[in-house]
């Protein structure tokens, strides 16, 4: 615990990401587990002297290259506690209180969002485990037939081109093949384009297939742009297609009442998903699934063996009936630690100041006579590059990341190498965005 604390207050003293080759860590550490047991002291010197130098600290204030899994203090304190008391909540008869705090949090943030009250809520590792079983549900509402056939052939799964790779992932996972997950194009401020969205269903439905399923998102990870979510709304309604909404980064920003155009229309939609783990402080994994037709999900995952039945009560909500994994983390628990403890003004204020900051990144990006912006800033991440060029760009960002000052990524749009900044950890202050700013001008300065 004492450890815990001193990391907490002193993360921003480590170099961000390690220096170090791959195979290091696997060369210093023994190859076979020990046949006797070691004294926790051992294994706590190792800890500081092997692992925290390996470590990338994705905690540390000028953390910036992925969008943050920062984690709160109360978030911790709400992890450890599950840690001890190990429950699983698969069934209300196996933890009633992880099955019913996982109902009351996920209500608490429905709320939050602005999503109606038929949504039902429950808790996932990951967007991508929370977008799978969005597909999957999409499949059983399309084809009656399918939990007791097989293989649905000719159906049809349609996205943006900036989509999330998990959202593809999930469709391949489900069995649908790569010629039938189609990419739409987006616009100059790389958000899907509802006209093509209607022209590929309708030329799918000419030709013998069947369109099931439409995947928006609000905060893309190339741009963090957020796709016309109402319109798409309208054509799968239309169209009779299952919208799921991924919002897993974008929904927190969507909180704050001057971001709720972000999920306009996403209350009428079938699915979304929201990762408090990337931007609400909570340490990761928790993926937070909201659903209009829980019905459709129990149509898909629904399987009970006799040692699995349990009473019929509909206030005990057997979460296994829902999902994939049989096995139930408490993940509630933290959520509701981290919720409680921050409060929706507070959660708005951090939010707010991350967007703010990342707008005054931006204007400085753009006075500079060196750089260029990329991409618009909707939320809070910087895409822009060297005007001199891709190599250089490329060669700008290994030396931030080798400097140990800061870390940023890198990523490609409209065929040109950019460098991002990604604003969202807890400990992160306007100090250390323009303490980053000023390491990468420094260093492109040497470069250019």
């Amino acid at each position: 615990m004492d450890w815990i604390a001193r990391y907490l207050d002193e993360t921003g003293d480590y170099p961000v990401v390690p220096r170090m080759q791959p195979g290091e860590l696997v060369d210093a550490l023994p190859s076979s587990a020990p046949n006797q047991g070691e004294p926790m002291e051992a294994i706590l010197g190792d800890f500081q002297r092997l692992i925290v130098p390996a470590l990338n600290h994705w905690n540390h204030p000028r953390f910036h290259g992925y969008f943050s899994v920062s984690a709160s203090g109360a978030g911790i304190l709400g992890e450890m506690l599950t840690a001890a008391v190990n429950v699983n909540g698969m069934l209300w008869k196996s933890c009633p209180a992880a099955v019913e705090l996982e109902q009351v949090v996920m209500s608490w943030l429905r709320q939050w969002l602005g999503l109606p009250e038929t949504f039902f809520g429950i808790i996932h590792d990951s967007a991508s485990s929370s977008t799978l079983h969005a597909i999957g549900a999409a499949r059983a509402m399309a084809d009656d037939g399918l939990r007791e056939e097989g293989s649905a052939p000719g159906l049809v799964l349609y996205t943006s081109e900036h989509a999330h790779s998990s959202v593809e992932k999930g469709g391949l996972s489900l069995g649908l093949g790569r010629k039938h997950i189609r990419k739409i194009a987006a616009d100059g401020e790389y958000r899907m384009r509802p006209d093509l969205l209607r022209a590929a269903i309708q030329a799918d439905k000419a030709a013998g297939l069947r369109p099931f399923c439409v995947v928006s998102t609000a905060g893309t990870t190339a741009v963090t742009s957020v796709d016309p979510i109402a319109e798409i709304q309208q054509i799968a309604e239309a169209e009779r297609l299952w919208h799921h909404v991924d919002a897993s980064y974008g929904g927190v920003a969507a909180m704050l009442p001057e971001n709720r155009w972000m999920l306009e229309g996403a209350g009428r939609a079938h699915s979304l998903v929201v990762n408090p783990h990337k931007w609400l402080f909570t340490p990761i994994d928790l993926s937070a699934f909201f659903c209009s037709r829980p019905d459709m999900l129990k149509k898909a995952y629904s399987l009970v063996p006799a040692y699995l039945s349990s009473q019929d009560n509909p206030r005990a909500v057997n979460l296994m009936d829902y999902r994939i994994p049989l096995g139930s983390r408490f993940r509630a628990l933290k959520l509701w630690f981290v919720m409680r403890s921050f409060g929706y003004e507070k959660v708005c204020a951090i939010i707010r100041d991350h967007i703010r900051w990342a707008k005054e990144l931006e204007a400085a990006v753009r006075a500079h006579p060196l750089f260029e912006v990329a991409a618009p800033v909707p939320m809070s991440l910087v895409c822009f590059r060297l005007k001199a060029g891709d190599e250089p760009s490329k060669a700008l960002l290994e030396a931030v990341n080798e400097s140990g000052e800061a870390f940023l990524s890198g990523n490609v749009l409209d065929g040109k190498f950019v460098l991002r900044i990604a604003i969202g950890n807890l400990g992160t202050r306007r100090e250390d965005v323009f303490r980053s700013w000023a390491a990468v001008c420094r260093l492109a300065e040497e470069i250019v």
